[in-house]
């Protein structure tokens, strides 16, 4: 079963970068199969939907990156947590995964605000 639904462009490219990732560091053939499926799905709503510019190239490879960022950032935080480990680098480590969020979603909405989207993500934090 599958589920056509609106997503921003910020979104779909959000995603097709995760997948991208995965493709990279994934070898089960079993799970690259519906990695490659879901990715060759999306990638070609992607490229029927939106032309991509040279500014937009730039954002989706800097969310790449902020992405790629985020997977190491949690493959640490487990092996931390698998050897109840919760020193200096464990805090420096999370703590980039939420600064590294914030970077995420400061992209994709400017994605998002480039494409002209009508879907904006809207993040909200407890003021400190």
């Amino acid at each position: 079963m599958e589920l056509n639904i609106a997503v921003s462009p910020g979104e779909l490219i959000d995603r097709i970068t995760i997948l991208e990732i995965k493709r990279a560091r994934i070898s089960d053939p079993d799970k690259l199969r519906n990695i490659n499926r879901t990715y060759d799905a999306l990638s070609k709503a992607l490229s029927a939907a939106i032309h991509i510019t040279p500014r937009l190239a730039g954002l989706s490879k800097e969310l790449r990156s902020v992405n790629e960022v985020l997977w190491q950032a949690e493959e640490d935080l487990r092996e931390h947590e698998s050897r109840q480990n919760f020193d200096g680098h464990f805090i420096d480590v999370a703590r980039t995964v939420y600064i590294s969020n914030d970077r995420r979603s400061e992209l994709k909405r400017q994605i998002d605000e480039l494409l002209g989207s009508s879907l904006i993500e809207e993040k909200f934090y407890k003021s400190t």
